[in-house]
């Protein structure tokens, strides 16, 4: 799968792609990673890839004429490539979007910066807009790496264990149960009794116990709706 960030600091990103699970994949020939640049598009001599704000406010904003021929590029050596633009007033991201993009072949992601992309650029190009959350960074490239994170894992041998997506949290309403690793007991804290008795049967109750728990107390909108859906059910 070809990941593309379309971004003027690719600097900012390429370290993240040097250890790790998503090195490993790359190694493989698993993921693809790819880096265009809108500067290296624009006509201006001085090859500004922004402007004022027609209408006015504070601060510039990317204009037209470098994305439009960055991503006019971008299709025409790819004409399925899926572009995405991330901006804080769009839908939020969730793990079911990372499931349906690790289906993709290509995924591009347009990171904006200053005070964001001129519209039209997003009318034109995107297939789909995401924000990652309700509050303001100054840029998209780390929204951009959320997302290909989230989705790369979900990439048919991107992960040792494939078998470890299946218990994450957001794959029901429910958030994940607590993790514990080895010794035991550490600075007198002991992990759960029942996780050290074998019976596999009463692990996955208080798992599923411990589970309701986390969830009712981070985000307790949610384990309504997953105890409303179960009622449905029965």
């Amino acid at each position: 799968m070809t990941f593309t960030f379309v971004t003027l600091f690719s600097n900012l990103i390429e370290g993240y792609f040097g250890d790790s699970i998503l090195k490993r994949a790359i190694e493989k020939g698993i993921l693809d990673i790819k880096y265009l640049n809108p500067r290296d598009y624009s006509k201006n001599k001085h090859l500004k890839v922004d402007d004022t704000a027609v209408g006015g406010g504070a601060g510039m904003v990317m204009n037209p004429q470098p994305l439009y021929d960055c991503l006019e590029d971008l299709q025409k050596k790819d004409e399925d490539v899926h572009i995405v633009f991330l901006t804080p007033v769009a839908k939020p991201f969730t793990q079911n979007d990372a499931k349906r993009l690790a289906k993709k072949s290509h995924v591009a992601f347009v990171s904006g910066r200053y005070e964001g992309i001129d519209e039209r650029v997003i009318e034109k190009y995107a297939d789909e807009v995401f924000s990652i959350g309700d509050y303001i960074l100054t840029g998209g490239e780390l929204a951009s790496m959320v997302i290909c994170d989230a989705t790369a894992r979900n990439v048919e041998g991107v992960l040792g264990n494939s078998e470890s997506l299946e218990v994450e949290s957001f794959e029901t309403e429910l958030l994940e149960a607590p993790s514990f690793s080895k010794p035991q007991t550490y600075e007198q804290i002991s992990v759960p009794s029942e996780y050290l008795k074998g019976n596999h049967s009463k692990i996955r109750s208080l798992k599923f116990a411990l589970s309701e728990a986390k969830t009712k107390f981070f985000r307790p909108e949610q384990l309504l709706k997953h105890k409303t859906r179960k009622s449905y059910e029965k």
